[in-house]
């Protein structure tokens, strides 16, 4: 029997009626900083008191940080009668595991793509035979797969700001398809882009009547824009998740920045009709992902289950002032590479991305 499993299999089966007991066998702080949704957390050294703990019904999935801990504790659990696998390269690998959903709109189609060990959302948009990419991660080629799969031409890139905790791919993937790279210059870049406008349109192939809009909504970063695919939908990036509101990315300028957050959420995202589904940025380890169906929610649906959005001006800024918290120092190293400003080799940016998202302030 194959005691092995892989990250994209693992993935696939979280949320399902096939979904494992995972069981890490990390430190606790290793698995306090990163873990996979629903892991139960047995130390390696404690395996062997702790055994009643681990369901002999269900198969287990067994992960450490990169599969020499998982090994051993895979062949001493089979060998105590267990059905036990070990997962392939640990968390290294289930930081590199990507899948998509998709959901119509109108005549346009939107592709999810998740990274689900981070918990990055970025999105194809597409209609006819021309597509336009929001938020790109550094993997580019999930974005030229998705493209060709559905026989789309990517003509425009578009990052929602500047990200803090995982590497851009906006730059890349608009050079490797000569897309027009779009940013809002509120943030800082030192590379050529096509700079943003407030109110700026853009509009896909075949009459569709899809469009995207770009409207500065500054608060997790000044340059922090939103996407409105009509009505009917609106890609937030960090400004709001369904599961919380995005946090003031500066501590030093966090009541400034509150405030900047809460005059874009109710008078740019909360102006929308309920039904307008929101797709988020990121989502959080409490979120549970499902095969085949976006990370998102109506808006009304928002409005009832998020304090936050029901606060007035005064309550939110405390609220959120009180969430926000310096930079951790890779996030601060990330950030000068998507500015364009490098000071750490590529390889170890790429190590220092790895772990979840710290975005949202709910």
């Amino acid at each position: 029997m194959n005691r092995q499993i892989s990250a994209d299999e693992l993935a696939a089966r979280l949320g399902t009626d096939s979904e494992p007991f995972v069981l890490d066998v990390r430190e606790p702080e290793e698995v306090a900083a990163w873990s996979i949704p629903g892991a139960v957390n047995i130390p390696l050294g404690d395996l062997a008191t702790r055994a009643t703990e681990i369901p002999r019904d269900k198969e287990v999935v067994v992960v450490c940080a990169s599969g020499g801990r998982s090994s051993r504790a895979t062949e001493a659990l089979t060998h105590a009668g267990f059905n036990a696998r070990d997962l392939i390269g640990g968390m290294a690998a289930w930081g590199k595991v990507y899948d998509t959903a998709e959901l119509n709109v109108g005549n346009a189609t939107v592709v999810q793509v998740r990274r689900r060990g981070k918990g990055c959302l970025s999105y194809v948009v597409g209609s006819g035979d021309e597509a336009f990419v929001i938020d790109p991660s550094v993997d580019v080629d999930h974005y030229l797969g998705v493209a060709e799969e559905h026989g789309w031409h990517i003509t425009r890139v578009f990052d929602t700001h500047l990200h803090a905790d995982h590497l851009s791919g906006a730059r890349e993937l608009a050079a490797q398809v000569g897309a027009t790279l779009h940013l809002n210059p509120a943030d800082t870049f030192a590379f050529d882009y096509t700079p943003l406008s407030d109110g700026d349109r853009f509009r896909l192939p075949d009459d569709t009547e899809m469009s995207v809009c770009a409207l500065h909504t500054p608060g997790h970063t000044m340059g922090s824009t939103i996407y409105f695919i009509n009505d009917a939908a609106v890609l937030t990036g960090d400004t709001l998740f369904v599961e919380g509101v995005g946090r003031p990315d500066l501590a030093d300028r966090a009541e400034e920045f509150a405030r900047n957050l809460y005059h874009s959420l109710q008078e740019r995202v909360l102006t929308l009709p309920d039904h307008a589904m929101v797709l988020p940025g990121h989502y959080g380890e409490g979120v549970v992902v499902l095969p085949d169906e976006v990370v998102g929610a109506p808006l009304g649906k928002l409005r009832a289950s998020l304090e936050p959005l029901r606060l007035d001006e005064k309550h939110f800024v405390a609220w959120a002032t009180e969430r926000a918290t310096p930079r951790p120092p890779n996030y601060v190293e990330i950030i000068k590479a998507n500015m364009g400003r490098p000071e750490t080799p590529i390889e170890l940016l790429q190590q220092l991305e790895l772990g979840p998202n710290r975005c949202s302030a709910s």
